[in-house]
């Protein structure tokens, strides 16, 4: 029997563009990503994603916006 949302295991993800996302943690993580160490139920990753991303921009926007400014 499937896990239900609620109880199913998480893990928090990361984009080379340093984009957020959660991921089964009993699943391979998909290629372009990896694990930055936190996991749990799908609020608690949820909640940990909304505390550490701060800043929506892809890094790529971020570091050609920087250099504009320069």
């Amino acid at each position: 029997m499937a896990e239900s949302v609620e109880t199913a295991e998480y893990t928090v993800v990361l984009n080379h563009e340093e984009q957020y996302s959660i991921w089964w943690a009993d699943r391979d993580i998909p290629e372009g990503w990896r694990s930055v160490g936190h996991s749990g139920t799908r609020e608690q990753c949820l909640a940990h994603i909304e505390e550490v991303w701060t800043d929506m921009r892809p890094l790529s926007l971020r570091r050609w916006m920087d250099g504009e400014r320069s």
